[in-house]
């Protein structure tokens, strides 16, 4: 271990010690009376007796909001502004004036909407505020552009909008030209049904044409090459095309033959068009793939485009063609540690030792998947440099002292999620990065370890915050199962950080529960094979119950892929049938292009975070790591085979997983 790393975790321990001095108040002792407070206010049934119990408590603006919003249909207006004026500015306050909000839009009390209202992004309070302003003739020229401002907007817009918007187009403030600019907006956005509905209230010819964009838009028609030779046609027409591309690439080109003439469709126009065909051709790798890449004009390419068209020269196996592909990207892209490690594999492939050398040598410096492939084919150490939250004892004050944070860890503890979440954005609003270093710190103490994924920042140094960004939680079961079912526990704890950022609760929209996200028939089995009872979906949400289905599923998909680590990870991501299609049409390919060919990218993306999420838990675990190139294969090596790590490590855009 360099000198560089050596001294980073001395820094580590020394903000360890500090942080055990400066805490965030412990209220344990209160939670049961903060509990029952809320169980009363759920039900609405909180008396005054009930809230001097908890007066003095952080959550108290949260208990009477929750109160409150139960007690709407009947609370006087006085009581409900007398909660929102004690807790003006707060998040609870804004939680509770929301719902006030609606309650009263929703009965149409448009003067107290007047006086409790403040400015929203909420596009349905924007139209209340519209409709409260009509009812009581505060129709002003301020009125006006909010109204104008809202109506050009491409989507259907609540029912509260309609009176005011029907007004606004009575007194002339709504003309054709402004109906055809929300029609045209509309078109854009797919949205045909409100285009139609827009379109009612033009001349009829005007209807009809509108109406024929709305079924070329839902889909592509004949009628499209009488449509008049005017900007518009040409929009419309590259839109649908566009769209069928998505569906049919092939029909998609037919008809822009068709048209491109008929309508003088622009290069713009046309690109939009090919760009869409050739991708949706070449994300499958479907006959045709490189020529029609070739048809798209340099001008409609963008990053997207030039990453599939390096992709479809590596599916292919053609060097040549992918080394040209990556010298069209554009600088900055191609200077991405993933395409400088691609150019020196292409380069290393062509005979081309040493340039292919500088490359890898360049991208070995970063502390990403393509870095530590990089690394590995030079020998090196992995490059990585670890930050730690401030140890600065004021600054670590004021933020465990901070009321907001208070209230934010103990909303998450005693388990009210969205509370949780609007105090959490409120908090971060008033802190300096620092700090928000910091508060992160304080929640992942708390078992709130998502916080580092969605809210460090977005400033190269802030991923370099390991310890915050990594958390790792129950690390005895998470070794002892790893033991059991001979897996890596490095890859455990990554494939954990990927799926759940170590949350206990957490849930996919597809049902996947708990940290490894398990499915509950996929949980099922796996304790039927393992001899275990099975208690139902929510013992999923039990830590060591999921690790030990979630470790030996593991273990089940590494043994149905020949122990082949990388494709695994794949088939836990998407499924069995997409890795057996993937080694079918690409036989033989290294991992490392296998992965990068992958077709979806979710699971493209998905299998390079894991792998590169393994070196850093190899690194909090062990302090040197298994080579990516041998873990990618399932393979353990010898301690003296392990990688070391060294800083320092440049920093810029995208240079740490």
């Amino acid at each position: 271990m360099s000198r560089r790393i050596l001294t980073c975790l001395l820094a580590a321990v020394l903000a360890t010690n500090v942080a055990a001095q400066v805490r965030p108040p412990d209220l344990g002792p209160q939670r049961p009376a903060i509990l029952e407070a809320f169980r009363l206010a759920d039900q609405g049934q909180l008396s005054l007796t009930d809230l001097a119990r908890v007066q003095d408590h952080p959550l108290l603006p949260w208990v009477e909001v929750t109160q409150m919003r139960r007690k709407l249909a009947s609370a006087p207006a006085r009581e409900v502004r007398a909660v929102l004026s004690r807790h003006d500015g707060l998040a609870a306050g804004d939680w509770l004036r929301t719902a006030w909000l609606q309650h009263l839009a929703a009965n149409r009390r448009w003067a107290d909407f007047l006086a409790d209202y403040q400015p929203s992004e909420s596009v349905e309070l924007r139209c209340a505020h519209l409709a409260a302003r009509l009812a009581t003739g505060a129709t002003d020229a301020q009125w006006v552009a909010d109204g104008r401002a809202l109506w050009l907007t491409p989507e259907s817009l609540p029912a509260t909008c309609d009176a005011p918007l029907a007004s606004l187009q009575g007194l002339g403030h709504i003309n054709r030209e402004q109906r055809w600019q929300r029609i045209d907006l509309a078109l854009l956005a797919g949205q045909t049904g409100l285009a139609r509905f827009l379109a009612r209230d033009l001349p009829a010819a005007e209807t009809t044409r509108a109406n024929s964009y709305a079924d070329f838009i839902d889909k592509p028609h004949d009628g499209a090459a009488a449509w008049p030779k005017d900007a518009r046609s040409r929009a419309v027409a590259a839109e649908g095309l566009a769209r069928l591309a998505r569906k049919s690439p092939d029909e998609a080109e037919t008809r822009l033959a068709a048209l491109e003439k008929a309508l003088g469709l622009d290069e713009a126009e046309r690109g939009k068009v090919l760009y869409q065909v050739a991708l949706w051709t070449v994300a499958s790798y479907l006959p045709g793939s490189r020529e029609r890449l070739a048809a798209v004009p340099a001008s409609a390419y963008d990053e997207r485009l030039h990453e599939w068209r390096v992709r479809e020269a590596l599916n292919r196996r053609d060097d040549a063609g992918a080394l040209d592909a990556l010298s069209r990207m554009p600088a900055a892209q191609r200077n991405d540690p993933r395409w400088q490690y691609f150019e020196a594999r292409v380069l290393e492939r062509l005979g081309r030792k040493e340039p292919a050398r500088a490359l890898f040598a360049k991208a070995a410096g970063t502390a990403t998947f393509h870095g530590f492939l990089a690394a590995d084919r030079l020998g090196r150490a992995y490059a990585l440099c670890p930050l730690e939250p401030s140890t600065d004892a004021a600054l670590r004050e004021r933020v465990a002292t901070h009321p907001g944070l208070a209230r934010a860890l103990e909303l998450h503890t005693i388990d009210r999620r969205m509370p949780a979440i609007r105090e959490w954005a409120a908090l971060l609003q008033e802190l300096s990065d620092e700090e928000r270093k910091v508060a992160i710190e304080f929640a992942r103490d708390a078992h709130w370890y998502d916080r580092a994924v969605f809210t460090i920042g977005d400033k190269p140094d802030d991923l370099r915050y390991y310890s915050l960004r990594f958390p790792l939680h129950h690390e005895n079961v998470l070794r002892r199962e790893a033991r059991r079912h001979g897996v890596d526990p490095a890859w455990v704890a990554a494939q954990t950080r990927a799926e759940s950022a170590f949350m206990p609760r957490a849930r996919s929209h597809a049902n996947a529960m708990g940290l490894m996200q398990l499915l509950p028939s996929t949980a099922e089995r796996t304790a039927r094979k393992l001899g275990l009872a099975w208690t139902g979906a929510a013992s999923l949400y039990n830590p060591e119950t999921n690790m030990v289905l979630g470790i030996a599923h593991l273990r089940h998909e590494l043994d149905d892929h020949g122990g082949i680590a990388y494709q695994a990870i794949a088939a836990y991501n998407a499924g069995p049938a997409p890795v057996k299609r993937w080694n079918r049409d690409r036989p033989g390919f290294d991992p490392d292009l296998w992965i990068e060919t992958v077709t979806y990218k979710e699971t493209r993306e998905y299998v390079a975070r894991v792998l590169a999420f393994s070196v850093i838990y190899d690194w909090r675990l062990d302090g040197t790591a298994v080579p990516v190139t041998e873990r990618m294969l399932g393979r353990t090596v010898a301690t003296s085979a392990r990688r070391p790590f060294a800083c320092p490590l440049p920093t810029g855009p995208d240079s740490t997983p």
